[in-house]
């Protein structure tokens, strides 16, 4: 995964971003193991969602959890999924194809 330090990408209050595979990330923001991990999960998940697949479930989900209880972003599968697993090193050596449809029980919002 390339990394890009960078002060106009990503915007608002965010650290950093993964944009098609590149992680963008602000220049004062320390990398940490559990940060690249979770972005890296997230790789994964792109490419298994040939990139455009993932950005529009992304979004659609996000969307539809706006209306929920909890925190929106927090509760996208691809994000409990790259949460939950960002501190095991491991995981991309043993996951399984599409392991963010396997989240959480339904209707466990996280935040």
């Amino acid at each position: 995964m390339k990394i890009i330090r960078s002060r106009h990408i990503p915007f608002g209050h965010f650290s950093a971003i993964n944009l098609l595979g590149v992680l963008f990330v602000h220049p004062d923001v320390y990398l940490s193991r559990e940060l690249i991990n979770h972005e890296r999960i997230h790789t994964r998940q792109m490419l298994e969602l040939a990139i455009v697949f993932f950005y529009v479930i992304y979004v659609l989900e996000w969307l539809v959890r706006l209306t929920m209880r909890g925190n929106a972003y927090r509760n996208i599968s691809f994000e409990r999924e790259a949460y939950d697993h960002q501190r095991d090193f491991n995981y991309l050596n043993h996951r399984r194809p599409y392991a963010w449809l396997r989240g959480r029980k339904k209707g466990e919002p996280q935040g």
